[in-house]
């Protein structure tokens, strides 16, 4: 039986690394940094990446396949090479990448301590001097810090289409263009961008399609199957869903994924163990956590998008959403995150944060806890107006990443915070 032939809960709860001679349920941590060889043989050939026998002596394999249930389903969770190193690969961090591959419909993974390492690390282990980058002109304030402080110390220009006009793509493509790149939905202004539109252009002119996947999750989107070569999580968001840890992982074309890794294995970006593991756990719950968040987002927003100081409300299942049609097609839900702009302007904005009583002020979202964020003065407060109209960042515009509280709660202190 394949892993294909078991539904996305089964796979996020079963898979798992082999048990070892202690037979435990739970998957242990491994917290080491080296692992050891039996023998000159083994180490030669563990270096040169070549098939090494992998095996501890001082233990017997046992009988149980990853789902514990011996004799009768196969492994979920295929063998790996080698481990050497934790910067290279650990049992911890190699179970989290399967897992992502598999809700993705990946070949191959690689995991990061955060997120924008594993946005750096991608493109900067696939470009050269001289590549030109198309992207979103929504992007998150560090990708954006990348694009156009960093990387052009290195000859790499990018160019940013409206999501808006989606047929102008193509009027930025130029000979040297490498890669094409999207978030959808955007950060923080809930943008969506239809993924197939996207698939066929970088089909069409030989691009590397990389999406940034980390508001929607694999378990709500999954941009490889309209034609993204690669995606792209902050695993410190909904993937954790509970605050605790940072991490990131990119997944796709395993041509690709073994690039990113031979650039991460020298520059040193690996995640740690410990957050793997934290990680992998967060997945087995992954479905109902995030069922659950959707559903208390699209009440918000209902709520929200009645409210006489709101002028406007953003969340891609509210058929008021203007590319409502294409977050349908794509999405199987709305997401957490939802976008309002305030009557008033950033002085609004201000006064809402300072009136808000339960939710959480803070910089992060995918928490269980629901948090507020004011962009125009907190986050995106460097860019002009000019700047953050582009991105459809207006100066009332707040950001709520709803939690997993009784809705009529965060609701009710949305109400009192508005006036």
């Amino acid at each position: 039986m394949s892993n294909s032939e078991f539904g996305f809960e089964t796979q996020a709860i079963r898979t798992q690394i082999e048990r070892s001679q202690y037979l435990e349920h739970s998957v242990p941590l491994y917290l080491t940094s080296s692992f050891v060889f039996e023998d000159a043989e083994d180490m030669r050939a563990s270096f040169t990446e070549e098939t090494p026998k992998n095996k501890n002596k001082n233990s017997d394999e046992n009988e149980f396949g990853v789902l514990g249930i011996p004799g009768q389903i196969t492994e979920l969770l295929p063998k790996k090479e080698r481990n050497i190193y934790s910067r290279f690969s650990n049992p911890n961090t190699s179970e989290f990448v399967e897992k992502i591959c598999q809700m993705e419909g990946a070949e191959a993974g690689y995991a990061f301590a955060t997120g924008m390492a594993a946005i750096y690390s991608t493109f900067a282990a696939l470009l050269e001097s001289g590549d030109h980058i198309v992207s979103v002109g929504s992007v998150f304030g560090s990708t954006h810090t990348l694009f156009t402080k960093y990387f052009p110390k290195w000859n790499i220009t990018t160019s940013y289409f409206d999501i808006n006009k989606p047929e102008t793509i193509e009027d930025f493509i130029q000979p040297n263009t490498k890669i094409l790149f999207a978030e959808s939905p955007t950060n923080p202004a809930v943008d969506i961008i239809d993924l197939e539109l996207l698939g066929q252009i970088a089909k069409k002119h030989n691009l590397i399609l990389i999406i940034d996947n980390c508001f929607a999750t694999p378990y709500i989107q999954n941009p490889i199957q309209y034609g993204a070569d690669l995606v792209v999580h902050s695993a410190t968001k909904l993937i954790d869903g509970q605050g605790r840890v940072l991490g990131g992982i990119t997944v796709g074309s395993a041509d690709l994924i073994r690039e990113i890794y031979l650039f991460s294995r020298n520059t040193g970006p690996a995640l740690s163990p410990f957050n793997a593991w934290v990680l992998s756990k967060s997945l087995e719950t992954l479905p109902v956590r995030v069922e659950k968040h959707c559903e208390n987002a699209l009440k918000v927003a209902e709520f929200l998008e009645n409210h006489p100081n709101v002028k406007q409300v953003k969340y891609p299942f509210l058929k008021s959403h203007p590319q409502y049609e294409i977050a349908k097609k794509q999405m199987r839900l709305g997401g957490n995150i939802v976008a309002f702009e305030i009557k008033g302007g950033i002085e609004a904005g201000r006064k809402f944060l300072d009136k808000i009583q339960l939710c959480s002020l803070s910089a992060n979202l995918g928490d269980t806890r629901t948090i507020v964020t004011h962009p125009a003065s907190t986050t995106h407060s460097k860019l002009t107006v000019e700047e953050r109209l582009a991105v459809s960042i207006t100066d009332g515009l707040v950001r709520v990443s709803v939690g997993l509280e009784t809705v009529q709660d965060v609701i009710n202190d949305l109400q009192q915070a508005l006036g």
